[in-house]
C-alpha cells in the first residue's frame, strides 16, 4: 500500500488528532522503518512535551523517537512531507495546520484566516490526556475512561522472556563450529578457508499468570483480566489461573480474540469471583497438580494479589518458597504498591517478599506496561 493510500484511509478512519500522529507512525512502519509500539508511545509523549505550535519541533521529535539509522531518517523525511502535506526539512513550512493534519481529512475547503487554528492545541490536549490516563489508578476511572483504557490495552504488545536452547545455530561470532568448518574444507579438497562459527539458540520462556479474584481485588479485576487476555492472544506462551477459594484454569476462555467475549467467558468459568481468599491453598494445589510437573518449571510466574490471606501468612510464605524453587523468576504484582505512602505491612506480603524476585505495582496502564518489560527481561 502506498503512502497516498494510507492517507486516504486515514481520511476515512482518523477521528482524533492523536490518531493522526499514530497513523503517521504506522505509515512510517509500512515504509520500512522498524517502528515498535514502544517507539510509537515515546513519539506521542515527545509530541505532547514539545507541543504542536512549532512544526519543526514535531518533525525533530519524530526523527529522535521513531528512527534508528541514517536510512530511517531519509524515509522519515519523505513520509513526513507526504503525510502532513508539508515541505521537506530545511525549507520554509507552509501552515502549521496543514503540516499536522493530512490534507484529505480537512474536507473540501481550506480553512480561512483564523479558522481551524486550534487543531494543534487539540492534538496536544489529546496526547496529554492519554498520558494522564495511562498513570491514573484504574479504580478512579469514569466509564468513558475505562472504554479508552480498553482501547489502550489493544496497543499493548507483550514480549516473551527468552532462554537458551539446547540446539546450536549459525552465527557471525561465538564458538568455532568445527564440524561445519571441516566439511567446508573437505569440499575444497583440504584447502583452508573461512572458519564457521556457532552459538546457542534461544527459545521463549513460558509465562504463568496467577490472578487473585477475591473480594479485595475486585476493583482491579477487569483491568487485570484484560492484561491476562493480552498475553493469551500474543505470541507469548501463556497459562492463566485464578486464585480465590479454589484454583481455576482459565487459559482457554481467554484465548478468544475479542477481549469483551473473552472476559465474559472467563467470568463464567470462575466459580469464586469476588469471594474469599485462600492464596496458600490455591498455590499448593497449583504446585502439586500443575507446577512441579513442568508448567512452572523454568517459567516466569506472575502473581497478582494484594496479599490479604485468610489462612496463616506463614503457609503462604512456604508455598511461594516452593514456587520460587521451581520457577525461573517470581514476580509479585500488588495494585496498592503504586499508591503514595504504601508500606508492605500485610502479613501475607511480608511472608512472601523474601521469596519474590520482583515486587511491582499494578494499578495503572503505565504500571502494566512496566510489568510487561519486567517479564520480558526476566
Amino acid at each position: 500500500m502506498t503512502i497516498a493510500q494510507h492517507r486516504l484511509d486515514a481520511a476515512e478512519l482518523v477521528r482524533t488528532p492523536e490518531e493522526v500522529l499514530v497513523g503517521f507512525a504506522r505509515t512510517l512502519r509500512a515504509a520500512g522503518v522498524n517502528v515498535t509500539a514502544d517507539r510509537e508511545r515515546t513519539y506521542l509523549e515527545a509530541v505532547a512535551a514539545v507541543g504542536l505550535e512549532d512544526p519543526a519541533a514535531v518533525y525533530h521529535a519524530g526523527r529522535a523517537t521513531l528512527c534508528a539509522s541514517p536510512a530511517d531518517l531519509e524515509r522519515h523525511d519523505l513520509v513526513f512531507a507526504e503525510w502532513f502535506g508539508g515541505t521537506r526539512a530545511g525549507t520554509k513550512p507552509r501552515d502549521p495546520l496543514s503540516r499536522l493534519v493530512p490534507r484529505a481529512s480537512l474536507g473540501a475547503e481550506e480553512p480561512g484566516p483564523g479558522e481551524g487554528r486550534d487543531e494543534p492545541d487539540d492534538v496536544h490536549a489529546q496526547a496529554s490526556a492519554t498520558e494522564v490516563l495511562r498513570r491514573k489508578d484504574v479504580t478512579t476511572l469514569s466509564r468513558r475512561e475505562r472504554e479508552e483504557l480498553a482501547r489502550l490495552f489493544g496497543r499493548l504488545r507483550p514480549r516473551a522472556p527468552r532462554r537458551r536452547a539446547h540446539r546450536w545455530e549459525e552465527s557471525p561470532r561465538g564458538a568455532v563450529d568445527a564440524r561445519r568448518t571441516l566439511r567446508a574444507m573437505l569440499r575444497r579438497m583440504g584447502e583452508p578457508g573461512e572458519v564457521a562459527w556457532r552459538r546457542r539458540g534461544s527459545r521463549s520462556r513460558r509465562v504463568v499468570l496467577l490472578l487473585d479474584v477475591s473480594g479485595s481485588m475486585s476493583a482491579y479485576a477487569d483491568s487485570l483480566v484484560r492484561l491476562c487476555h493480552t498475553y493469551c492472544v500474543s505470541d507469548v506462551p501463556t497459562e492463566v489461573f485464578t486464585l480465590g477459594t479454589r484454583l481455576t484454569h482459565v487459559t482457554r476462555p481467554l484465548q478468544q480474540r475479542d477481549p469483551d467475549r473473552a472476559i465474559v467467558a472467563a467470568g463464567e468459568a470462575i466459580p469464586d469471583w469476588s469471594g474469599g481468599t485462600r492464596l496458600a491453598e490455591g498455590l499448593k494445589v497449583f504446585l502439586d497438580r500443575w507446577g512441579r510437573r513442568g508448567m512452572a518449571r523454568g517459567a516466569v510466574v506472575v502473581v497478582f494479589s494484594d496479599g490479604w490471606e485468610r489462612d496463616a501468612p506463614e503457609a503462604l510464605g512456604e508455598q511461594v518458597r516452593r514456587l520460587h524453587a521451581v520457577a525461573h523468576r517470581v514476580v509479585w504484582v500488588n495494585p496498592h504498591r503504586g499508591r503514595a505512602g504504601y508500606e508492605p505491612v500485610q502479613g501475607g506480603i511480608m511472608a512472601v517478599l523474601p521469596h519474590v524476585d520482583d515486587f511491582v505495582a499494578g494499578h495503572s496502564m503505565a504500571a502494566f506496561e512496566e510489568l510487561t518489560e519486567v517479564v520480558a527481561r526476566a
